[in-house]
């Protein structure tokens, strides 16, 4: 997908596309569109450093109990094995 706007829409704003994909992603992660991994890639970040650009930004991570409990799930069948 390619997405066009035009400059003078963007005049004073001093954004970078970098800096247009980051706030692109973190929109969308936001809105809980996409996933923090597919954020990240709209981003091209890592995981990590979207992490960090959320932190930064006062954004918590989504992290609710059916994650909580499938990481439990996950750490038990771990350490079972």
């Amino acid at each position: 997908m390619m997405i066009e706007v035009q400059d003078e829409q963007l005049q004073g704003l001093e954004l970078t596309q970098a800096q247009a994909l980051v706030d692109f992603a973190v929109g969308l992660f936001t809105e809980r569109r996409v996933t923090l991994g597919r954020a990240a890639g709209i981003a091209r970040l890592t995981q990590l450093d979207f992490q960090r650009e959320l932190g930064r930004r006062d954004i918590p991570v989504h992290y609710d109990v059916a994650d909580l409990q499938a990481d439990i799930r996950t750490l038990t069948a771990l350490r079972e094995s």
